[in-house]
């Protein structure tokens, strides 16, 4: 991977992850339960501190960072696994983070801020709704992820 591509793939990382956390606020607008990511991550940080010294800054660092880390996956290794044009690959990867976090990411953030959801949210008073929330956030990532780097001219890399 060269600058420019790891540039071009933060960027567009950042955008889709500034999209996906607008979902997860509006979607809140229609029924479905507003998933505030970077404040679940602070609550995590400070859940292991008597006082709490992490602010809201630093769970949304994390959570951006992630979203970067997703766009740098998929160059490097997820896209080249997965078919399709650009809406078709944004749509499964979306459901493929959906599936990564509900199973593994969101029990062990919970859990280490003191209040677990459980795997696939089992845990929480609505199960399917949030199922159906973190769905809707992930598909919008893929998607314009896919859009981004389509635009940017950034290939995915494949195997030498």
């Amino acid at each position: 991977m060269n600058t420019k591509v790891f540039w071009q793939t933060t960027f567009s990382g950042l955008i889709a992850t500034f999209v996906m956390t607008m979902v997860a606020f509006l979607q809140g607008g229609i029924g479905l339960p507003v998933i505030d990511v970077g404040y679940i991550l602070k609550e995590s940080f400070n859940a292991m501190h008597p006082t709490d010294p992490y602010t809201i800054f630093w769970g949304n660092a994390a959570y951006n960072i992630g979203g970067v880390l997703l766009g740098l996956i998929w160059v490097v290794g997820a896209g080249r696994y997965i078919p399709g044009n650009w809406l078709v690959q944004g749509i499964i990867y979306g459901v493929m983070i959906t599936l990564v976090a509900g199973l593994v990411v969101s029990p062990l953030v919970s859990m280490a801020a003191g209040e677990p959801f459980g795997i696939f949210y089992m845990a929480t008073w609505v199960p399917g709704l949030f199922i159906i929330a973190g769905l809707t956030m992930h598909i919008a990532y893929g998607i314009v992820l896919m859009y981004c780097l389509k635009i940017a001219g950034v290939e995915v890399i494949q195997k030498k």
